[in-house]
């Protein structure tokens, strides 16, 4: 019951803080606006407006992708915690990203003129490429520390699968517009890429609530999972077809950005407890405010030039990242 009323308390602050970070998204930039002037674009269009054209036509599809990554993002990573018991996964760190991020490379150059839902469809079937990878590598692999070997195996799917892109890419002289993937960026993100990533995020995230009664289950082990009537098979097998989902589209809409899935459930795992089916929809609103709020800072700190959306949240999730890995490495 603390559990309950203390998330009510976290649900409501993170909506209230993201509607405000949402509005300062839209606010600022190389050319900062003023309230009057967004609340004009969305009451009082004027299509001869140039600041209300600026605000409709890319900061708010830019704002609102970076909730829908960060918040696709977190409920993956969440999942993946959960159904592998490894505190250290993310789709950026376990091969989705750079899987997701190989077959881009190849969808742009060797199979030009393809449509954004064929692209997004080519980011799937990446990042499941990438995730078994990663799980085949680990299981070659000897020793007993799962969590380190998934974090190893990544490590390596992801360096060369990085590598076979930027060789791709520098070979068809393809390397600038690979560069924005890799980097992270969503200031390009268009309202006819949202009309079809939106949809997908969200309905994966939805499934991804249903299925948060299983995951705490299964979290608690296989055994006991089983003991319980859950189907560990067929709640593992929906809860990776969910996060390739979320990762593949998370790609396709704004490129790589680690970190955010491995940070996020911890955060939230220590403010309402081990209960995923609290942890999964509020690690959807905490990684939806930290991806807007990292974007502020990535187009304002170094104005009107931008640092890359992924450059500035690997900042926050590197220490946090290797403080984990070093209590798991403790364990070994």
């Amino acid at each position: 019951m603390k559990y309950r009323n203390r998330a009510i308390i976290v649900i409501s602050g993170s909506l209230f803080v993201l509607c405000v970070a949402i509005f300062i998204s839209i606010m600022t930039g190389a050319a900062n606006l003023t309230f009057q002037v967004v609340s004009d674009s969305f009451f009082s269009f004027h299509a001869d407006d140039s600041n209300h054209l600026l605000v409709r036509d890319m900061r708010v599809p830019r704002a609102i992708s970076g909730a829908l990554i960060g918040a696709a993002l977190a409920v993956a990573g969440a999942m993946m915690q959960g159904m592998t018991r490894n505190p250290l996964a993310d789709s950026g760190l376990m091969g989705l990203s750079a899987g997701a991020g190989l077959f881009l490379a190849v969808s742009l150059i060797f199979l030009k003129g393809m449509s954004y839902s064929g692209i997004i469809g080519m980011t799937f079937l990446g990042a499941a490429f990438g995730a078994g990878s990663v799980h085949l590598i680990s299981i070659l692999v000897p020793g007993g520390n799962e969590s380190m070997k998934l974090v190893l195996a990544g490590a390596t799917v992801s360096t060369l699968f990085s590598a076979i892109s930027q060789a791709i890419a520098i070979y068809t002289n393809a390397s600038q517009s690979i560069m924005f993937w890799t980097m992270g960026n969503a200031s390009g993100v268009t309202w006819s890429q949202l009309r079809i990533g939106g949809p997908v995020i969200a309905a994966s995230i939805v499934a991804g609530i249903g299925l948060s009664k299983r995951i705490s289950i299964l979290n608690m082990g296989e055994e006991t999972a089983r003991g319980l009537g859950v189907n560990t098979g067929q709640t593992r097998r929906l809860g990776t077809i969910l996060v390739v989902l979320l990762s593949g589209t998370s790609f396709a809409l704004c490129g790589s950005i680690t970190f955010v899935g491995m940070m996020i459930p911890h955060f939230v795992r220590f403010l309402v407890g081990p209960d995923y089916r609290l942890i999964i929809p509020i690690s959807a609103l905490q990684g939806a405010v930290l991806v807007v709020v990292a974007d502020v800072f990535s187009k304002t700190i170094n104005a009107p030039a931008e640092i890359p959306l992924g450059a500035v949240i690997g900042v926050i999730g590197v220490p946090i990242f290797l403080y984990y890995a070093s209590k798991e490495r403790g364990r070994d």
